[in-house]
């Protein structure tokens, strides 16, 4: 919590005032919890350089004004679609065996969390850098303590037979459900109730661990809506900071793929309806990020070109936010580096942003925008930079599959990518356990036809 508040630009002399206070005490629960919110009522020091909004209307006011505005749909919207989904898959299935090693910070010999993939890989074969497949599920380098085995061995190389469950794949369902059952007008206590009614507490990580632990800690939810009469208004805020320090991790940006799936060629309403979402749990650079990539998926139904998809997620952020300057910071990065100097560009931008946690939305959410750009739209270019790149590997490679495949459409997809998957997709969730990957696709568009009809 001190190391958020201190990258949210709280008074430093306040902070670590609070610091010594905390030292000095013994484990007491109510009192940490009173230290905790007087932490959060801290303000803003006088000369932070960044204005960050929190509220819908606040944000909007705070954008540039280079948006990407409403385009019609570039192409077969259905073979979008079914890139959309298929691609977040494969993006996801890839990034799963090595997020253990990409998630790790900098080693002491300076090993930075990227080059850990690489020397899993060449010592298998110098061939398999940079990633040419799905990640081969043993390497000679497993021994080497910086390095590791990968973990979920159902999406290696030898073994992958369908999209395996992930936390990125259950939100796109459960996303897909919300918008089914509510359509494009849901509340962000309709997000609650989705997640309480089919989300077991074990599957979350992080903010959401938090965020739930806040619902169900202060307001009824296991009852029915309506069971005990007129719904309690819930402070939303509250639910989303309450002792969650993980309030700017990547958590909010992988929920929202859908929303761009469901607004195809209409960044602003995708961003719109990722904001509903995302602040269930997170604040601030943690909205943003989700508001970014749903703006940038929902882009790549309407465009070809990766520097418009990211300058419509850009255009959907404060411009006056850390995310912002990221995002400016990455798309003067990738020109400077030719095609075959993805390396220099993948240390250029794990050099500009060390001091973040591996899970911070900021580095995960440009590391995606640079696999975009760098990526040229071609997908197995795209998909691949982004899980070379680390980090959160299987967030990042599922993000850029889903703008990758919505930009290729499914019958540009590789075989080499989508055979293994049978078209299956096992997110653990009730009813959708198995489900055709197809299927999903053809249900959001459903929803989309659906909303149409409302209009």
């Amino acid at each position: 919590e001190f190391k958020q508040a201190r990258e949210e630009g709280k008074d430093p002399a306040a902070l670590e005032a609070l610091r010594v206070e905390a030292d000095d005490c013994v484990e007491d629960y109510l009192w940490n919890d009173a230290l905790h919110a007087r932490m959060l009522a801290l303000p803003v020091q006088a000369g932070f350089p960044y204005a960050e909004p929190e509220g819908l209307e606040g944000i909007r006011a705070a954008l540039s004004g280079e948006r990407f505005g409403v385009r019609p749909v570039a192409g077969d919207l259905a073979d979008r679609m079914q890139g959309a989904w298929l691609g977040r898959c494969i993006g996801c299935a890839l990034g799963k065996p090595v997020e253990s090693m990409g998630m790790r910070g900098i080693d002491v010999d300076g090993l930075r969390p990227w080059r850990r993939l690489k020397a899993y890989l060449t010592a298998i074969d110098p061939a398999e850098w940079p990633i040419r497949g799905y990640i081969p599920a043993h390497s000679p380098a497993e021994s080497d303590p910086r390095i590791g085995p990968v973990s979920c061995p159902d999406s290696t190389r030898e073994r992958i037979a369908f999209a395996e469950t992930d936390d990125d794949l259950r939100y796109t369902v459960l996303g897909l459900i919300l918008l089914q059952e509510k359509g494009l007008g849901f509340t962000t206590r309709d997000v609650a109730d989705n997640w309480i009614g089919r989300l077991p507490y074990r599957l979350v990580c992080t903010a959401e661990t938090q965020a739930y632990h806040n619902l169900v800690a202060r307001y009824e939810f296991h009852a029915d809506a309506g069971f005990w009469g007129a719904e309690d208004p819930i402070d939303w805020a509250w639910v989303a900071t309450h002792r969650n320090p993980y309030r700017e991790w990547i958590g909010a940006q992988i929920r929202v793929d859908p929303y761009g799936y469901a607004a195809p060629g209409d960044p602003g309403r995708a961003a719109e309806m990722a904001w509903r979402d995302a602040r269930l749990s997170h604040t601030k650079n943690g909205v943003y990020g989700a508001m970014f990539c749903a703006a940038m998926i929902a882009a790549s139904f309407a465009t070809s070109d990766p520097v418009e998809v990211v300058r419509a997620g850009l255009g959907e952020i404060p411009a006056s936010s850390r995310l912002a300057e990221a995002i400016r910071r990455t798309m003067a990065l990738v020109p400077a580096h030719g095609p075959e100097e993805f390396e220099a560009l993948l240390d250029a931008v794990h050099g500009s942003f060390e001091g973040y946690s591996t899970v911070h939305t900021i580095p995960n959410a440009a590391l995606c925008a640079a696999a975009v750009l760098a990526g040229g739209g071609d997908f197995h270019r795209s998909v691949t930079l982004a899980v070379m790149g680390a980090w959160d590997t299987d967030c990042n490679g599922a993000t850029v599959g889903s703008i990758a495949g919505a930009m290729a459409g499914a019958r540009s997809i590789p075989p080499l990518w989508s055979a293994p998957l049978h078209d299956t997709l096992r997110s653990g969730i009730p009813d959708y356990h198995p489900v055709a990957i197809s299927e999903c696709a053809r249900r959001m568009l459903a929803v989309i036809e659906a909303d149409d009809a409302r209009v």
